[in-house]
């Protein structure tokens, strides 16, 4: 794989890519909000890495760089199966690109609400700066970071609080 940054394009060199590229995030959100396994896991390439360790601590919880497509599902599945989850993803824009591999930057809301009791939510406004690879004709995150901007309501509704 090459460990070299993409170089920088123009939007207007990417037209053709920059949807399909875009597309990983979006599989990436409506996998988990349709509870779809196989789309959610065509978002990651094989050794993709997450990193969600800001938010974590954020949330009052030590969570490890999440490392390679399954473990990534495995987790992420885990966590919200018992939530209803909401992922709106806004101003996604391609920051490089050299035809093989792109970088990414997007805000993405994501509420998640306990199955069968909405009257607590915790709401998460997050900076993503996604790492890309094409493969055949479909583009793959190989490395995710997410930062949190601000959130809102209960984060016990993510992360249940530590028992005494």
């Amino acid at each position: 794989m090459n460990t070299s940054s993409p170089t920088p394009q123009t939007a207007d060199r990417v037209p053709v890519d920059h949807a399909e590229i875009v597309d990983a995030l979006y599989r990436f959100g409506a996998g988990q909000d349709l509870r779809d396994r196989e789309l959610f896991d065509s978002s990651f390439s094989v050794d993709a890495t997450l990193d969600f360790t800001g938010p974590a601590r954020r949330l009052g919880t030590t969570l490890p760089i999440l490392r390679g497509r399954q473990a990534i599902g495995d987790a992420i599945f885990e966590t919200i199966a018992t939530l209803d989850t909401t992922h709106a993803i806004t101003n996604p824009r391609v920051t490089a690109y050299d035809g093989q591999h792109a970088t990414l930057f997007a805000l993405v809301e994501a509420q998640h609400l306990p199955r069968g009791d909405h009257s607590r939510h915790l709401l998460l406004k997050n900076i993503y700066t996604v790492a890309l690879s094409r493969h055949g004709d479909r583009w793959m995150i190989d490395r995710m970071h997410i930062e949190n901007v601000w959130m809102m309501g209960d984060p016990s509704v993510l992360f249940a609080a530590p028992r005494a």
